[in-house]
């Protein structure tokens, strides 16, 4: 039995606390990532610009996670199992898990080799970097293979470790500092940024975290705790740590911090570093073992088991960091990351106002089941088709924000798209029953 319930819904009795399901998002919110985008903001805008930014993005995430996390939560499902019956059908799902995957998966690749400097730089080099990589990997890889369990127990050491270490670096930096007239640096004009693109890189750098928040909200016991898993992980990762930032930013006249900041604090930089990539990697981990289960079950009919497939993926992942082929995959992430908006708009539309496969899906939840493979759509090209457009808006739209654009743009033309197949669906069905009746009095000859 899968106790991870990969490719079920998760009972009643294995859904966790509000403390662990907040621990865990906020350790995935709190990643380097994050403290990089705080210090772009900080050097490129005013404080209160900076955070008025990161104020329109937060709200964009908030959104977007908590129409997705609701659904999680209540059906108990991750994201790629969910989008079978959110408007993609099994095929469908499938290319959504693969995607997933392979963000994850690479991004996962990505921060192994973050890790494996910083433990390379702490050992003298006595290690060599692929060593580094290899352990650091698959020390995470044998996390995640125990499941929830493992992401619950990291997640309760890792984070608030982390924050102690960014508090005793935070002081360390700003103590002999003036705050109220780092508030009030102005950006060299050459550096500035504006609103809107600060909005997109907020709401952008998480948008992937938020498109999965079902992998970890189906473990939450009600829809409050979703709100606040939701609500405090993104003030505590949006405004805390990005307030932190871009105060840290102003004071360096630099958005180069973390280098900074580990060259700077030794040891306590390194387990800053460490502690950060952890509790980041673990989850993108957890993503990829969850979507190819999907994946794999969807186009062979088989069910892989968890762990197996979370030892695969993860040395995998660990290999590509080993041999440095992820060095110039970066950029194919990034760009990757602009497929994923539409996704939510596409499958936010179909569960809450289309509403297509909802009959479905309550038919069976009572009995913790999920409706069978006869009664599930293969697929639907009507959301493959407001999925490309979405995402060929979102990599061309000059106006606006980007994510916003693409979330809105596919859920419109899916919308669109969908009650126009239903109509035309319709005609045929009511031009044969009308052949049906040929006599004054209606009575049907067939």
């Amino acid at each position: 039995m899968d106790k991870e319930h990969s490719l079920e819904r998760i009972p009643p009795l294995a859904r966790s606390d509000l403390f662990s399901v907040v621990l865990i998002r906020i350790g995935a919110n709190t990643s380097l990532s994050q403290f990089i985008l705080g210090a772009t903001l900080g050097h490129a805008m005013t404080f209160w610009q900076a955070m008025l930014a990161t104020l329109l993005g937060s709200l964009i995430l908030e959104f977007i996670g908590l129409g997705l996390g609701l659904i999680g939560c209540r059906e108990g499902l991750p994201t790629s199992m969910l989008s079978r019956w959110c408007g993609f059908g099994r095929i469908g799902s499938a290319m959504i898990g693969f995607a997933i995957a392979i963000s994850s998966l690479g991004w996962f690749g990505v921060q192994n080799g973050v890790c494996a400097k910083a433990l390379e730089y702490a050992l003298n080099g006595k290690l060599d970097f692929g060593w580094c990589a290899t352990i650091s990997g698959l020390f995470i890889t044998v996390l995640v293979a125990f499941g929830f369990k493992g992401l619950s127990l990291t997640a309760k050491i890792a984070v608030p470790l982390f924050f102690a270490v960014m508090i005793w670096v935070t002081f360390n930096t700003l103590t002999a500092m003036d705050i109220q007239a780092l508030i009030n640096i102005i950006p060299a004009e050459k550096d500035t940024m504006t609103l809107s693109a600060g909005a997109t890189m907020v709401a952008g750098g998480c948008i992937v975290a938020m498109l999965t928040t079902p992998d970890i909200s189906r473990y939450c016991q009600t829809s409050k705790d979703v709100f606040w898993m939701l609500t405090i992980s993104i003030i505590v990762g949006e405004f805390i740590v990005n307030g932190v930032s871009i105060l840290i930013a102003k004071a360096m006249g630099t958005d180069d911090v973390v280098n900074i900041l580990i060259q700077n604090a030794g040891w306590i930089g390194v387990i800053c570093t460490i502690l950060a990539v952890i509790k980041i990697n673990d989850i993108n981990l957890y993503c990829v073992s969850l979507s190819m289960s999907n994946v794999i079950e969807s186009i062979t009919g088989k069910k892989i088991n968890y762990v197996t497939l979370t030892l695969i993926a993860g040395s995998i992942g660990t290999f590509f960091t080993v041999i440095g082929i992820l060095d110039n995959f970066v950029e194919f992430l990034i760009i990757a990351g602009v497929i994923f908006p539409p996704i939510a708009g596409i499958m936010l539309t179909d569960y809450y106002i289309l509403r297509t496969n909802r009959d479905l899906l309550d038919s069976t939840r009572e009995e913790g089941k999920l409706p069978n493979n006869a009664a599930t759509p293969l697929i639907n090209y009507t959301s493959l088709i407001a999925w490309a457009l979405g995402s060929i808006a979102g990599m061309t739209m000059t106006m606006g924000i980007p994510s916003v654009n693409s979330i809105f743009i596919s859920a419109v033309i899916y919308f669109c798209l969908s009650i126009l197949k239903r109509f035309f669906n319709k005609i045929p069905r009511e031009i044969k029953n009308d052949q049906g009746f040929n006599s004054s009095d209606g009575r049907n000859f067939r």
